[in-house]
């Protein structure tokens, strides 16, 4: 994920010219915003030495700046490995550095102490360029080499050290599998030091990353750190639709998601009675069939009544229980319901100007037919016979009709001469 105006050169960001820093906090992948970047240290204190640096797929560590390089974000650096040396990126430095080793407890003893070497040069990054380009090809090998030798595993991800020296298989896999004969395969095969590294299955989501259903790149992926047990009973809470299909995110298990607004409404049920109260009236016993946590209603029916419901208030209904509790039955739900009678009319008024809400209610008419009808017409209307019989279009018939006209007979030379 990157800005549109963001691009690199040399392994320091340019375009927007923020390195890395910039308010739309999508230049690099788990991304921390560094919202002390501008501010300036108090006098006699020195910048903290720890930086973070990311790797391929969002795998982040943290190291020490003993050689006390001018670091900034988007440098790429040669970090210490356990052979060799590894290739990263800079995501953070200075005070936010000490806020997130704290917040993941990562320890700061010589024991563990990871350094950066160098701001990585040329034949580093080319070196390290050259073996990023091998993994997708070994990954497709990786995968037919396990099918073979029928191993109940998936392999999602290869990522090779910077210096080219080692390569990380990630797979996951839901029981325990014996890769001895599979680590000799591929050593025999690709020709480097293997490492093989189980993940969960939000861990592989996490690394591959994607497209939710919300249309929005997978939380995981992206800023989303710390996986949360996520149990049905949130979904139950929500009054979801307990679908697996619908439930259920790319790594097959339960939505991260479904656990940001479980706190709100648990918060809300907290003035709801209990759906298993069944309210004593006069007319019956009510039993519970819906609630409306956004509005606070619930709707009641009568035993026997199943069909009739009848809405009312959380209010109402904890009015009714406590009204039961002391052996006092109501007369009916109506004088309740009788309050929350709405007008189900809506009326939608155009405020911006947009086309009516009804323009697809009516059938279009036939442009087509309408002219053809119109040309049929007007054709009728000048065939038509005027009062000598001749069509105003047909010239020829004016002159056949006034030839048809009856002449006068001539008289006969006897009666002309009398």
């Amino acid at each position: 994920m990157a800005c549109a105006s963001c691009s690199t050169k040399d392994g320091s960001p340019k375009g927007c010219k923020n390195n890395g820093t910039c308010g739309t906090d999508s230049c690099n992948k788990l991304t921390v915003f560094d919202w002390l970047a501008n501010m300036s240290l108090p006098n006699g204190e020195k910048p903290f030495d720890w930086v973070e640096v990311r790797f391929k797929n969002g795998r982040k560590h943290y190291y020490k700046n003993t050689e006390n390089l001018t670091l900034s974000i988007g440098d790429v650096v040669a970090t210490q490995a356990q052979s060799g040396h590894d290739i990263g990126m800079v995501t953070l430095t200075g005070e936010l550095v000490r806020v997130q080793m704290k917040r993941k407890n990562i320890s700061k003893n010589p024991e563990e102490l990871l350094k950066i070497y160098r701001k990585a040069s040329q034949k580093d990054i080319d070196i390290w360029q050259t073996a990023r380009d091998k993994e997708e090809p070994m990954k497709v090998k990786a995968r037919q080499f396990a099918i073979d030798l029928r191993l109940q595993m998936k392999i999602s991800d290869i990522e090779f050290q910077g210096d080219a020296s080692k390569a990380t298989f990630y797979y996951t896999a839901e029981e325990r599998v014996d890769f001895r004969e599979l680590i000799k395969v591929f050593a025999r095969e690709f020709r480097t030091r293997i490492e093989m590294k189980q993940v969960g299955f939000r861990q592989e989501a996490a690394r591959l990353g994607g497209i939710g259903s919300c249309g929005r790149e997978l939380c995981c992926s992206t800023w989303l750190t710390d996986f949360r047990s996520v149990s049905t009973s949130a979904a139950r809470y929500q009054q979801l639709s307990l679908n697996p299909q619908k439930l259920a995110g790319q790594c097959g298990k339960l939505k991260c998601c479904l656990n940001y607004e479980l706190d709100s409404y648990l918060d809300a049920l907290k003035s709801f009675p209990k759906t298993d109260i069944k309210l004593k009236t006069e007319k019956g016993t009510a039993v519970c069939q819906k609630t409306d946590i956004f509005k606070g209603h619930m709707w009641y029916a009568y035993e026997g009544e199943w069909m009739n419901w009848h809405k009312i208030t959380t209010e109402q209904a904890n009015e009714i229980i406590d009204a039961n509790k002391k052996n006092i039955k109501i007369a009916s739900l109506e004088e309740f319901a009788l309050d929350l009678v709405e007008d189900t009319k809506t009326e939608f008024e155009n405020v911006v100007g947009q086309d009516s809400l009804t323009r697809f209610d009516s059938p279009k008419r036939n442009n087509k037919r309408r002219n053809n009808r119109r040309k049929s017409n007007q054709g009728n209307k000048n065939n038509a016979p005027n009062s000598n019989g001749a069509s105003k279009n047909n010239p020829n018939q004016n002159n056949r009709n006034k030839n048809n006209k009856r002449k006068p007979k001539p008289q006969n030379s006897k009666n002309a001469t009398k």
